[in-house]
């Protein structure tokens, strides 16, 4: 088989029986495929964070069927759409979900429109297209279903598109909107090494909002209870506290934009 498993992220929760569902849906079509759980804690309707984890997870894993649900406009007129990229396909609402993904593993090179209602579950539920919809696709196209037959082929540009992140940069100083805070509470910016480096060496002082830090390698960087300020692993910038919780210190959630400057600048 081309793929490795069906990677699976949702925002459902675990409290009901959504997820469980959508597996059995998964297994009654496909039952070689392994089932991975990217994760189904995604906040609920907050399509950027699950579009963020996605791509985050996706060259990782790849090449497999990714089925990402988080949908608020499900019944309406968003499309379904399944997207080619990288060895991958990736199915889901046309919400802005799919293309950083895409984006991780190299571009999509061909997409398709959800329209061939043979080939899902009926009669389909107007609220629950994972279950009737988007599981049924992907474990098909697992089972070796060509994407071409999955549905009306459409531009990979037409894909809806989330706002790209802000990201300001000057002399000594850098504003970057949060796009992650994780379970520890470290916080992960929209930019990379590049700006980093505007900010100086490892060990220089920097500001971040009103809280003194450091740039570092890693949370050891720092005494227990500093902040430092890094390239995480997935070449992001990142704040993190060590042994504690940066998003706490700073007083920013996802969406947030922060600013930084070397200590001593103007900017």
């Amino acid at each position: 088989m081309p793929f490795r498993s069906i990677a699976f992220l949702t925002d459902y929760g675990l409290d009901d029986a959504y997820v469980a569902i959508c597996r059995g849906v998964l297994l009654d079509l496909a039952p070689a495929a392994p089932v991975v759980d990217v994760t189904h804690l995604v906040p609920a309707q907050d399509v950027r964070r699950g579009a963020t984890v996605l791509a985050f997870a996706a060259p990782h894993l790849a090449p497999s069927v990714f089925v990402a649900v988080v949908d608020p406009g499900v019944g309406g007129d968003r499309r379904g759409v399944a997207v080619a990229a990288g060895g991958s396909v990736l199915v889901g609402p046309d919400n802005g979900l799919p293309p950083a993904a895409a984006d991780a593993l190299g571009g999509g090179t061909e997409a398709v429109e959800l329209d061939r209602p043979e080939l899902h579950r009926q009669p389909v539920s107007a609220t629950f297209h994972g279950r009737d919809v988007f599981c049924p696709v992907a474990a098909r196209l697992f089972a070796g279903l060509p994407l071409a037959e999955a549905g009306t082929p459409v531009d990979p540009a037409s894909l809806v598109r989330l706002p790209d992140p802000v990201v300001r940069h000057g002399d000594g100083w850098l504003e970057a909107e949060v796009v992650h805070v994780d379970r520890y509470g470290n916080v992960q910016l929209a930019t990379g090494a590049d700006d980093l480096a505007r900010l100086g060496a490892p060990g220089g002082a920097i500001e971040m909002g009103d809280a003194s830090a450091l740039l570092g390698r890693h949370f050891g960087s720092v005494r227990v209870g500093e902040l430092v300020v890094y390239l995480d692993s997935d070449g992001r910038v990142a704040a993190a506290v060590n042994q504690g919780r940066a998003d706490q210190l700073l007083g920013v959630r996802a969406g947030d934009v922060v600013r930084l400057r070397r200590s001593g600048s103007p900017g």
